[in-house]
């Protein structure tokens, strides 16, 4: 078994209380982060499932002519974010009215004239859904003078976009705090353990050790300290997902590449707290 490895073994057994401690840290600062990730990851799903049914619908006027329908919806089509234009006429609205509300649909048998305008109904392509975008072409739609009103559900699309956000941004501060934490666990345990080593540590300096051997053993002590933290977060992520969608409401698991980068974050921040520590506290031996 190679010195490195048997050394980093040796101290997990030689001090397995600051060995769980670092593995706790890091698993706890990459779970607060899953969990936001999770809740991001649902959140944009939920956007991306109500941006397929996001569409414009422009009210016209009656006075609109055949050649001023057809010019328009051409234009409109033309835009590049535009997916589709439908042209709802008089009669397919009031249909559509008395489908959906059968409560009034004596009602609407009674009328003597339509009141329901007709419109354009137009779908934005993928990628083109934001509320910036939207409602730019909302208002190049509202320029025709035909146009009467332009309806697209602004505040409710601006307020899932700020929630998306929100998210993103809680999730960076509190991970970033719960990683700091971790980053000090692993610190304290590294310099614990070269004080305890500092004999041992001083003879093999005398006999010629380099310090790249010196610190090999430190350095995957932190490298598999952070390994098992990434890979308890990744369970504890999976647990709460599981609790979630069965006691509370469904949500979707995140992708594997999530998972991955999750283990190898974990893995990598481990080796780096431990390098920056044992370079550090090495000086001092």
């Amino acid at each position: 078994m190679p010195y490195a490895l048997r050394e980093a073994l040796s101290a997990f057994r030689r001090t397995p209380l600051l060995t769980a401690l670092s593995v706790i840290a890091i698993a706890f600062a990459l779970f607060v982060i899953g969990l936001f990730g999770l809740t991001a990851f649902n959140i944009r799903r939920a956007i991306e499932k109500v941006e397929e049914k996001v569409e414009i619908v422009a009210y016209l006027t009656d006075e609109m002519t055949a050649a001023q329908l057809q010019t328009s919806r051409a234009e409109i089509a033309a835009l590049p974010q535009v997916a589709e234009v439908r042209h709802v006429t008089k009669m397919e609205a009031l249909a559509t009215a008395m489908a959906e509300m059968q409560e009034f649909k004596d009602v609407f048998s009674d009328l003597e004239n339509n009141p329901l305008p007709a419109s354009f109904e137009v779908s934005m392509k993928p990628g083109s859904r934001s509320p910036e975008q939207v409602e730019r072409v909302a208002k190049r739609i509202q320029a025709y003078p035909f146009v009467e009103d332009v309806r697209y559900g602004r505040d409710w699309l601006n307020t899932i976009f700020m929630l998306r956000r929100i998210a993103g941004g809680v999730a960076m501060v509190i991970g970033g705090a719960f990683a700091l934490v971790a980053a000090i666990v692993i610190a304290t345990a590294v310099r614990i353990t070269v004080f305890a080593r500092r004999e041992e540590i001083g003879i093999m300096r005398l006999v010629g050790a380099t310090d790249g051997f010196v610190q090999s053993p430190f350095l995957l002590e932190g490298l598999m300290s952070g390994l098992l933290g990434g890979l308890l977060a990744a369970v504890l992520t999976w647990g709460s997902y599981r609790v979630l969608g069965s006691t509370m409401f469904q949500v979707e698991w995140l992708p594997s590449q999530w998972i991955v980068l999750t283990v190898l974050a974990g893995t990598g921040f481990g080796l780096i707290s431990s390098l920056v520590a044992v370079r550090r506290h090495l000086g001092q031996v």
